[in-house]
Protein backbone atom coordinates (compact mmCIF):
# COMPACT_ATOMS: atom_id res chain seq x y z
CA UNK A 1 0.00 0.00 0.00
CA UNK A 2 2.64 2.18 0.67
CA UNK A 3 5.25 3.58 -1.72
CA UNK A 4 8.52 5.46 -1.41
CA UNK A 5 7.43 8.89 -2.45
CA UNK A 6 3.58 10.42 -2.90
CA UNK A 7 2.56 10.18 -5.83
CA UNK A 8 1.52 13.93 -6.75
CA UNK A 9 0.15 14.03 -10.58
CA UNK A 10 -2.45 11.37 -9.43
CA UNK A 11 -3.28 13.43 -6.30
CA UNK A 12 -3.90 16.48 -7.90
CA UNK A 13 -5.96 14.72 -10.17
CA UNK A 14 -7.99 14.11 -7.54
CA UNK A 15 -8.17 16.59 -5.77
CA UNK A 16 -8.74 18.59 -9.08
CA UNK A 17 -11.76 16.67 -9.46
CA UNK A 18 -13.11 16.39 -5.62
CA UNK A 19 -13.06 19.77 -5.20
CA UNK A 20 -13.92 21.34 -8.36
CA UNK A 21 -17.35 19.18 -8.89
CA UNK A 22 -18.23 19.35 -5.31
CA UNK A 23 -17.62 23.38 -5.22
CA UNK A 24 -19.13 23.68 -8.44
CA UNK A 25 -22.54 21.59 -7.06
CA UNK A 26 -22.39 24.23 -4.01
CA UNK A 27 -22.20 26.86 -6.56
CA UNK A 28 -25.42 25.71 -8.17
CA UNK A 29 -26.68 25.52 -4.55
CA UNK A 30 -26.13 29.09 -4.15
CA UNK A 31 -27.75 30.17 -7.00
CA UNK A 32 -30.49 28.22 -6.20
CA UNK A 33 -31.29 30.23 -2.95
CA UNK A 34 -28.63 27.93 -0.56
CA UNK A 35 -29.16 25.07 2.10
CA UNK A 36 -32.10 27.45 3.40
CA UNK A 37 -33.92 28.64 0.62
CA UNK A 38 -33.75 25.64 -1.19
CA UNK A 39 -36.87 25.07 -3.91
CA UNK A 40 -38.34 21.40 -3.66
CA UNK A 41 -37.97 19.00 -6.38
CA UNK A 42 -41.35 17.08 -5.19
CA UNK A 43 -43.56 19.02 -3.43
CA UNK A 44 -44.43 18.58 -0.04
CA UNK A 45 -41.79 15.74 0.15
CA UNK A 46 -38.88 17.84 1.74
CA UNK A 47 -36.69 16.61 -0.81
CA UNK A 48 -34.93 19.94 -1.88
CA UNK A 49 -32.86 20.39 -4.97
CA UNK A 50 -29.73 21.65 -2.33
CA UNK A 51 -30.16 18.12 -0.54
CA UNK A 52 -30.43 16.46 -4.03
CA UNK A 53 -27.06 18.16 -4.99
CA UNK A 54 -25.63 17.90 -1.80
CA UNK A 55 -25.94 14.22 -1.11
CA UNK A 56 -25.11 13.15 -4.77
CA UNK A 57 -22.86 15.88 -6.19
CA UNK A 58 -21.40 17.15 -3.33
CA UNK A 59 -20.82 13.68 -1.22
CA UNK A 60 -20.14 12.00 -4.67
CA UNK A 61 -17.21 14.31 -6.24
CA UNK A 62 -14.35 12.34 -4.08
CA UNK A 63 -15.01 9.11 -5.51
CA UNK A 64 -15.43 10.78 -8.61
CA UNK A 65 -12.04 12.07 -8.44
CA UNK A 66 -10.66 8.69 -7.64
CA UNK A 67 -12.29 7.66 -10.63
CA UNK A 68 -11.03 10.23 -13.14
CA UNK A 69 -7.24 9.74 -11.57
CA UNK A 70 -7.28 6.12 -12.02
CA UNK A 71 -8.42 6.37 -15.55
CA UNK A 72 -6.29 9.39 -16.91
CA UNK A 73 -3.22 7.74 -15.12
CA UNK A 74 -4.09 4.05 -16.18
CA UNK A 75 -3.67 3.26 -12.68
CA UNK A 76 -6.26 0.08 -13.07
CA UNK A 77 -7.80 -1.19 -9.90
CA UNK A 78 -6.09 -3.44 -8.12
CA UNK A 79 -5.83 -1.25 -4.87
CA UNK A 80 -9.07 0.09 -5.14
CA UNK A 81 -9.60 -1.05 -1.56
CA UNK A 82 -13.84 -2.50 -2.34
CA UNK A 83 -12.69 -5.89 -1.42
CA UNK A 84 -14.75 -6.68 2.13
CA UNK A 85 -11.87 -8.70 3.66
CA UNK A 86 -13.81 -9.13 6.64
CA UNK A 87 -11.74 -12.75 7.89
CA UNK A 88 -8.56 -9.62 8.54
CA UNK A 89 -10.63 -6.82 9.21
CA UNK A 90 -14.11 -7.82 11.06
CA UNK A 91 -13.08 -6.39 13.98
CA UNK A 92 -12.99 -2.69 12.11
CA UNK A 93 -16.34 -3.00 10.78
CA UNK A 94 -17.44 -3.40 14.33
CA UNK A 95 -15.86 -0.52 15.59
CA UNK A 96 -16.73 1.59 12.82
CA UNK A 97 -20.38 0.52 13.72
CA UNK A 98 -20.23 0.81 17.40
CA UNK A 99 -17.89 3.74 18.32
CA UNK A 100 -19.44 6.58 15.90
CA UNK A 101 -22.48 5.45 17.69
CA UNK A 102 -21.43 5.97 20.64
CA UNK A 103 -19.31 9.29 20.36
CA UNK A 104 -22.06 12.15 19.89
CA UNK A 105 -23.64 10.43 23.07
CA UNK A 106 -20.18 10.38 25.55
CA UNK A 107 -19.92 14.05 23.30
CA UNK A 108 -23.25 15.70 23.91
CA UNK A 109 -23.30 14.30 27.86
CA UNK A 110 -19.97 16.43 28.19
CA UNK A 111 -21.21 19.43 26.81
CA UNK A 112 -24.56 19.28 29.00
CA UNK A 113 -22.31 18.57 32.24
CA UNK A 114 -20.47 21.77 30.75
CA UNK A 115 -23.63 23.77 29.95
CA UNK A 116 -26.12 22.58 32.06
CA UNK A 117 -28.41 25.40 30.96
CA UNK A 118 -29.41 24.20 27.75
CA UNK A 119 -30.34 20.28 28.87
CA UNK A 120 -33.78 19.49 28.67
CA UNK A 121 -34.70 16.82 30.80
CA UNK A 122 -38.43 17.33 30.39
CA UNK A 123 -37.54 16.59 26.68
CA UNK A 124 -40.05 19.33 25.53
CA UNK A 125 -38.86 19.06 21.96
CA UNK A 126 -39.49 15.21 21.79
CA UNK A 127 -42.78 15.53 23.59
CA UNK A 128 -43.99 18.13 20.89
CA UNK A 129 -42.65 16.00 18.28
CA UNK A 130 -45.38 12.66 19.67
CA UNK A 131 -48.06 15.60 19.49
CA UNK A 132 -49.73 13.74 16.33
CA UNK A 133 -47.90 10.32 16.81
CA UNK A 134 -50.82 7.58 17.89
CA UNK A 135 -52.09 7.28 21.38
CA UNK A 136 -50.43 3.99 22.65
CA UNK A 137 -46.87 5.54 21.22
CA UNK A 138 -48.19 8.74 23.32
CA UNK A 139 -48.53 6.80 26.41
CA UNK A 140 -45.07 5.38 26.44
CA UNK A 141 -42.31 6.88 28.11
CA UNK A 142 -40.31 9.04 26.38
CA UNK A 143 -37.08 7.90 27.71
CA UNK A 144 -38.15 4.18 26.28
CA UNK A 145 -38.84 5.91 22.89
CA UNK A 146 -36.09 7.56 22.41
CA UNK A 147 -33.58 4.57 22.85
CA UNK A 148 -35.68 2.71 20.48
CA UNK A 149 -34.72 5.74 18.03
CA UNK A 150 -31.60 5.53 18.90
CA UNK A 151 -31.38 1.56 18.08
CA UNK A 152 -33.29 1.95 15.06
CA UNK A 153 -30.58 4.30 13.59
CA UNK A 154 -27.71 2.29 14.47
CA UNK A 155 -29.31 -0.63 12.36
CA UNK A 156 -30.92 1.33 9.92
CA UNK A 157 -28.36 4.35 9.20
CA UNK A 158 -25.41 2.05 7.89
CA UNK A 159 -27.90 1.03 5.42
CA UNK A 160 -29.43 4.29 4.18
CA UNK A 161 -26.62 6.34 4.69
CA UNK A 162 -23.91 4.26 3.22
CA UNK A 163 -25.16 5.15 -0.35
CA UNK A 164 -24.08 8.86 -0.06
CA UNK A 165 -21.07 7.94 2.38
CA UNK A 166 -19.36 5.47 -0.53
CA UNK A 167 -18.96 8.59 -2.49
CA UNK A 168 -16.92 10.41 0.17
CA UNK A 169 -15.23 7.80 1.30
CA UNK A 170 -14.34 6.35 -1.67
CA UNK A 171 -12.33 9.15 -2.42
CA UNK A 172 -10.75 10.06 1.09
CA UNK A 173 -9.78 7.32 2.63
CA UNK A 174 -9.61 4.62 -0.20
CA UNK A 175 -7.83 6.77 -2.42
CA UNK A 176 -6.04 9.95 -1.35
CA UNK A 177 -4.98 8.83 2.01
CA UNK A 178 -3.25 5.63 0.75
CA UNK A 179 -1.44 8.16 -1.96
CA UNK A 180 -0.53 10.30 1.33
CA UNK A 181 1.14 7.43 3.21
CA UNK A 182 4.95 7.86 1.81
CA UNK A 183 4.66 10.74 4.33
CA UNK A 184 4.16 8.61 7.22
CA UNK A 185 1.07 7.40 8.71
CA UNK A 186 0.86 10.12 11.19
CA UNK A 187 0.85 13.31 8.92
CA UNK A 188 -1.35 10.90 6.15
CA UNK A 189 -3.82 11.27 8.57
CA UNK A 190 -4.00 14.50 9.58
CA UNK A 191 -3.64 16.25 6.17
CA UNK A 192 -5.78 13.98 4.95
CA UNK A 193 -8.09 15.40 7.21
CA UNK A 194 -7.17 19.18 7.07
CA UNK A 195 -8.15 18.65 3.12
CA UNK A 196 -11.67 16.89 3.89
CA UNK A 197 -12.57 19.80 6.20
CA UNK A 198 -11.54 22.66 4.03
CA UNK A 199 -13.30 20.40 1.31
CA UNK A 200 -16.42 21.41 2.97
CA UNK A 201 -15.82 24.76 3.25
CA UNK A 202 -18.65 26.57 0.72
CA UNK A 203 -21.27 24.38 2.47
CA UNK A 204 -20.18 26.10 5.86
CA UNK A 205 -20.60 29.09 4.50
CA UNK A 206 -23.93 28.74 3.67
CA UNK A 207 -24.75 27.68 7.37
CA UNK A 208 -24.61 23.90 7.30
CA UNK A 209 -23.91 22.39 10.93
CA UNK A 210 -23.31 25.90 12.56
CA UNK A 211 -25.73 27.87 10.97
CA UNK A 212 -25.01 31.73 9.70
CA UNK A 213 -25.18 33.91 12.86
CA UNK A 214 -22.28 32.60 15.07
CA UNK A 215 -19.12 35.11 15.90
CA UNK A 216 -16.50 34.46 13.37
CA UNK A 217 -18.92 33.44 10.28
CA UNK A 218 -18.32 31.56 8.56
CA UNK A 219 -14.20 31.44 9.48
CA UNK A 220 -14.81 29.44 12.39
CA UNK A 221 -17.23 27.44 11.50
CA UNK A 222 -14.76 26.14 8.57
CA UNK A 223 -11.74 26.26 11.17
CA UNK A 224 -14.04 23.98 13.66
CA UNK A 225 -15.15 21.62 10.90
CA UNK A 226 -11.87 21.11 10.13
CA UNK A 227 -11.00 20.09 13.60
CA UNK A 228 -13.85 17.68 13.34
CA UNK A 229 -12.48 15.95 9.97
CA UNK A 230 -9.43 15.92 11.33
CA UNK A 231 -10.22 14.02 14.71
CA UNK A 232 -12.88 11.61 13.36
CA UNK A 233 -10.80 11.28 10.03
CA UNK A 234 -7.79 10.22 11.56
CA UNK A 235 -10.33 7.14 13.18
CA UNK A 236 -12.01 6.83 10.41
CA UNK A 237 -8.39 5.93 8.43
CA UNK A 238 -7.09 3.59 11.07
CA UNK A 239 -10.48 1.92 10.71
CA UNK A 240 -9.73 2.14 6.66
CA UNK A 241 -5.94 1.26 6.68
CA UNK A 242 -6.24 -1.77 9.59
CA UNK A 243 -8.90 -3.39 8.03
CA UNK A 244 -7.43 -3.02 4.75
CA UNK A 245 -10.83 -2.00 2.90
CA UNK A 246 -12.97 1.04 2.79
CA UNK A 247 -16.09 -0.40 4.02
CA UNK A 248 -15.44 0.22 7.86
CA UNK A 249 -15.34 3.32 6.72
CA UNK A 250 -18.17 4.08 4.87
CA UNK A 251 -19.82 2.27 7.67
CA UNK A 252 -18.22 4.71 10.22
CA UNK A 253 -19.66 7.50 8.04
CA UNK A 254 -22.50 6.67 7.74
CA UNK A 255 -23.24 5.61 11.43
CA UNK A 256 -21.17 9.13 12.31
CA UNK A 257 -24.30 11.32 10.15
CA UNK A 258 -27.23 9.01 11.40
CA UNK A 259 -26.18 9.91 15.35
CA UNK A 260 -25.12 13.67 14.68
CA UNK A 261 -28.57 14.63 16.11
CA UNK A 262 -29.20 12.66 18.98
CA UNK A 263 -28.33 15.66 21.05
CA UNK A 264 -30.88 17.43 19.56
CA UNK A 265 -33.63 15.74 21.63
CA UNK A 266 -32.74 16.48 25.28
CA UNK A 267 -31.46 20.10 23.85
CA UNK A 268 -33.34 23.57 24.65
CA UNK A 269 -32.12 27.17 24.16
CA UNK A 270 -29.79 28.43 21.24
CA UNK A 271 -26.29 27.51 22.51
CA UNK A 272 -23.34 28.15 20.64
CA UNK A 273 -23.19 25.58 17.71
CA UNK A 274 -19.47 26.13 17.34
CA UNK A 275 -18.97 24.24 20.74
CA UNK A 276 -21.92 21.64 20.67
CA UNK A 277 -24.02 19.77 21.60
CA UNK A 278 -23.91 17.57 17.90
CA UNK A 279 -20.21 15.99 17.45
CA UNK A 280 -19.05 18.89 14.99
CA UNK A 281 -19.29 21.36 17.97
CA UNK A 282 -15.41 21.07 19.23
CA UNK A 283 -16.37 20.16 22.89
CA UNK A 284 -18.90 17.25 21.79
CA UNK A 285 -16.09 16.07 19.60
CA UNK A 286 -13.04 16.24 22.78
CA UNK A 287 -14.13 11.86 23.30
CA UNK A 288 -13.54 11.62 19.40
CA UNK A 289 -10.63 13.58 19.48
CA UNK A 290 -9.18 11.10 22.17
CA UNK A 291 -9.05 8.34 20.18
CA UNK A 292 -7.65 9.95 18.04
CA UNK A 293 -4.71 10.86 20.14
CA UNK A 294 -4.91 7.22 21.26
CA UNK A 295 -4.58 6.35 17.62
CA UNK A 296 -1.51 8.81 16.66
CA UNK A 297 0.24 7.99 19.60
CA UNK A 298 0.03 4.31 19.04
CA UNK A 299 3.09 1.80 17.89
CA UNK A 300 0.95 1.34 14.63
CA UNK A 301 1.09 5.12 14.05
CA UNK A 302 4.56 5.22 14.47
CA UNK A 303 5.69 2.15 11.67
CA UNK A 304 6.33 3.95 8.10
CA UNK A 305 4.50 0.71 6.79
CA UNK A 306 1.30 -0.90 7.05
CA UNK A 307 0.92 -3.36 10.07
CA UNK A 308 -1.20 -5.67 11.60
CA UNK A 309 1.06 -4.63 14.89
Amino acid sequence: MNTNTVETKRVAIFLAVAFGFAWLMALIIYLTGGLVNSPELIPGTGISLALALEAVGYMGAPALGNVVARLATREGWQNAMLQPNLQKGWRYWVAGWLLPALFPIVGAALFFILFPQYYDADLTLFRSQLASAPEAVRAMNPWLLIAIQLLQALLFAPLFNSLSTFGEEFGWRAYLLPKLLPLGKRKALLLSGVIWGIWHAPVIAMGHNYGLDYAGFPWLGILAMTWFTVVIGVFIGWATLRGGSVWPAVLAHAVTNGFAAVSVLVLKGEPNRLLGPTPVGIIASLPIAYLAFRILSSRWAKNETESND
